[in-house]
């Protein structure tokens, strides 16, 4: 049950990967120029600064910020699409023709940090993905007829035995073909003890070896392991996750190219009635702020940024404005086990004596054998000693044989701390058997510990979606079945590989997946909400998930789909006062002849409305309810 790794693979193993910058990042650098410039010019202007000088600083914020939404906006002209980047950038230039260089500085600032904050999340995840590749050894060690040699991991095929020694991870997908050890393969199936693995026994590339030496026969090809279809999944669901919109920017092109056509014909009718081109163009301007989606954007943002900020003080970490809308729109909850709903660390369960021993006796005796190994039901044997505050006593001759267990002598005595040849119980529980001088002493259940707020929170998502979690798993079906009987979920899926994961999400109504592993990190991508629970996650996870429980609280889960929900509700009403204002402004300037200051304070005052309404989510109340 020990397990020797060695601590340069182990630092390997869980060094974060490199990541980029945020102002590494083009869009991110001009954002925060055309922010400074903007602020900057603000605060000529309330300072009573000369007017050339705010000019100036707010045109370089325009330049800064707006130049690349213009171009991408005109490429999109050139082939025949109009969309609301380019009708913001004319609105706000349309602002500065008519005085309000401030307003259209401010609209100008809010699209290019939305932008450089997009362009980060891509490239973290692409950090993340690329990350991952290492968990995958380089090199490989191949058996051949003068001995031994080394290769490149990528040239391994099919058929090649390639040897394994203790604290490595495993070079490709295979089959153990001679030796036995326990491998660490939490990363790919979830599970959360190291596995046994003997001659015929399944292991895959990128999991990490315990203490014993093995000889593994090469199954699949290095660009079909699971490790690469995870990292193949993830792009997948990534670049299909990437084309989502929010709710306003579904519309945005009939709305553009209406706004576009209205101005022209504001502008040139009146001039075939013989109006004057300085009363049309002034006209035609009026139409274009009051008509300008300024404030529905804003219907669209407060809320939901407000429910962002709000989530995040209570540690959840929502990425963008278009991940709260998703949440709200979740009608089936998908969650892992290891590390999800439980706690991902062994804890002994039960001590059983055998007869004529004491319970504290034998749980003393096997943490005394324990004491020297790594292994994690070691840690946990030793651990539940401490917390029944008993002594562990020294041990000698300490011993490990791998896939079996550990000997050693305690106070006297030979203690062997083994795995039945047969599994006694039925309910999920790892067992281990305590032999005490070729005697046996006792048994000890071990398992790993529900969290304290899994059946509330189940409960909880049941009750806002309306349908029934499902509990999909890589570990196996007794140790699922368990889990899902105490937290009070009916549909479990257990032994599924991440590819199995996918396509369990992929059936029906969109689906929200709570999870924590790397093995987790391809229906997390593929879900229409990935939930990531932070203290265990995997980079990956973390990266790829659009909400990540920094505070590893699950029952904060429910509450932020709450919230999301709400917030949801808010951005109709705020789009239903915006529509109503933008109507009216406009009705009033084809109909009659609305004053230019009048027709910016109404849209300006529809935008405070609207903003404000959208608050009202920051409020403690809005995540206790």
């Amino acid at each position: 049950m020990s397990t020797l790794i060695d601590p340069a693979v182990e630092r390997a193993a869980s060094a974060a990967p490199t990541r980029r910058n945020l102002l590494a990042l083009p869009e991110a650098r001009w954002a925060a120029a055309s922010l400074l410039a903007f602020l900057l010019g603000l605060a000529a202007e309330l300072s009573g600064g000369p007017a050339w000088l705010h000019w100036t600083l707010y045109l370089a914020g325009y330049a800064a910020g707006g130049w690349e939404p213009a171009l991408e906006g005109l490429r999109a002209l050139r082939e025949k699409t109009l969309d609301v980047d380019l009708l913001m950038i004319v609105a706000a230039i349309g602002a500065a023709a008519i005085g309000q260089v401030m307003d259209g500085g401010l609209l100008i600032v809010i699209f290019a940090t939305s932008g450089a904050l997009e362009a980060y999340a891509t490239a973290r995840t692409e950090d993340s993905v690329r990350s991952l590749l290492d968990l995958a050894p380089e090199t490989a060690v191949r058996v051949t007829a003068d001995g031994e040699e080394t290769v490149a991991a990528a040239e391994l095929r099919v058929g090649d035995v390639i040897v394994v020694r203790p604290g490595e991870r495993i070079g490709a997908d295979g089959e153990v073909v001679d030796g036995a050890s326990d491998v660490d393969q939490a990363g790919i199936t979830g599970e959360p003890l190291p596995a046994p693995k003997a001659a015929g026994n399944e292991v895959f590339a990128g999991t990490l070896n315990g203490s014993g030496a093995l000889r593994v026969r090469v199954t699949r090809d290095p660009s079909e392991t699971v490790i690469a279809r995870i990292v193949a999944l993830v792009e997948e669901a990534g670049r299909t996750k990437a084309r989502t919109q929010l709710f306003i920017e579904k519309v945005e092109q009939r709305y553009s190219v209406g706004v576009v056509a209205a101005t022209l014909a504001v502008f040139a009718v009146p001039l075939l009635f013989g109006d004057s081109l300085e009363s049309s163009l002034l006209r035609a301007m009026t139409f274009m702020i009051v008509a300008s989606p300024c404030a529905v954007v804003l219907a669209t943002m407060p809320p939901l940024l407000s429910a962002i900020a709000n989530a995040g003080r209570h540690g959840v970490l929502v990425k963008s404005a278009i991940a709260m809308e998703r949440l709200g729109e979740v009608e089936r909850v998908a969650l892992d086990k290891t590390g999800t709903l439980t706690e991902g660390t062994p804890v002994v369960t039960a001590v059983r004596p055998a007869a004529g021993h004491d319970a504290d006796d034998v749980l003393a005796l096997a943490a005394g054998a324990e004491n020297l190994s790594e292994h994690p039901l070691a840690r946990a044997i030793v651990a539940a000693a401490k917390e029944r505050g008993l002594d562990v006593p020294a041990a000698e001759g300490f011993r490990a044989t791998p896939g079996h267990g550990v000997s050693a002598q305690v106070s006297g005595k030979l203690v062997e701390v083994t795995r039945p040849d047969s599994e006694p119980e039925a309910e999920g529980h790892t067992v281990v058997v305590v032999v005490v001088d070729g005697v046996h002493a006792g048994a000890l259940s071990i398992s790993d510990r529900l969290r304290p707020d899994a059946a509330e929170a189940v409960r909880a998502l049941r009750e806002l979606t309306g349908t029934e979690p499902v509990l999909l798993t890589g570990d196996n079906e007794r140790a699922a079945a368990r889990v899902a009987a105490e937290v009070g979920i009916t549909e479990v899926r257990a032994r599924l590989l991440p590819q199995d994961k996918v396509a369990a999400v992929r059936e029906g109504a969109p689906t929200m997946v709570v999870g924590d592993g790397v093995n987790d990190a391809p229906a997390l991508a593929a879900a229409h909400s990935g939930v990531a629970m932070g203290r265990a996650g995997s980079d990956l996870t973390l990266e790829t998930a659009d909400v990540v429980v920094v505070r590893d609280e699950l029952f904060a889960v429910p509450r932020v789909v709450d919230l999301s929900r709400r917030a949801r509700r808010l951005v109709k009403q705020n789009l239903v006062i915006a529509g109503t204002f933008i109507t009216v402004l406009v009705v009033w300037d084809l109909v009659g002849h609305l004053p230019l200051p009048l027709g910016v304070a109404g849209h300006e005052g529809s935008t405070v409305l609207v903003g404000l309404n959208g608050l009202r989510l920051l409020r403690e109340a809005a995540w206790r309810r």
